[in-house]
């Protein structure tokens, strides 16, 4: 059993979209889906309309969070959201009624209505794709040509997402929600 995360080294993303390519390839969505899955946002933006600027290395990849404490799965009446043995928030498509309030309730927007299956859908670290076929990367982390995401074993302390967090400085997206992130921001 492993406890997955993911660590972001964000200033590193220059907005290639390779990350969001490569996901949406290993899980079948469609090329052109906004926000399925994973995706890159724009951070800071300075001037006035029409002369705007989007700050230089403020692009902010983000995705499903994995909290220890997800406010999806306390909400859904069909149990269709699960953690699996390695603390991954899951998807059961055959349980999943469509009703939305996973969507409603998880405060980083990462979920998404997959029209495929018509459920709601979102990351799941490819547990059920290359974690399943034995490996040990993420189609995101391993096409990323800057190497912005590193994924592994949180409480491996040998693993290089261990090594990252800790000798390097890093934050959660709103950790004062207390949903406990699996997926830091270095800084």
């Amino acid at each position: 059993m492993a406890r997955y995360g993911m660590a972001l080294d964000y200033k590193n993303c220059i907005n290639c979209k390779a990350c969001e390519v490569a996901c949406k390839e290993e899980n079948g969505i469609l090329m052109g889906a906004d926000k399925h899955r994973i995706w890159v946002g724009t951070g800071e933006v300075k001037g006035e309309y029409p002369l705007l600027d989007i700050v230089s290395g403020s692009f902010e990849p983000s995705q499903c969070q994995h909290c220890e404490e997800a406010p999806c799965e306390e909400v859904c009446p069909t149990h269709a959201t699960y953690y699996d043995e390695n603390g991954v928030v899951r998807v059961d498509p055959d349980k999943c009624i469509l009703c939305s309030y996973c969507m409603n309730a998880c405060p980083y927007d990462a979920r998404y209505v997959d029209d495929r299956t018509m459920t709601v859908d979102k990351c799941n670290f490819c547990s059920d794709t290359r974690l399943a076929r034995g490996e040990t990367t993420t189609a995101c982390q391993n096409t990323c040509p800057t190497k912005v995401r590193t994924f592994g074993d949180l409480d491996d302390p040998n693993s290089e997402i261990s090594e990252l967090l800790r000798t390097r400085e890093h934050y959660s997206l709103k950790s004062h929600l207390g949903t406990k992130p699996k997926l830091f921001y270095l800084t």
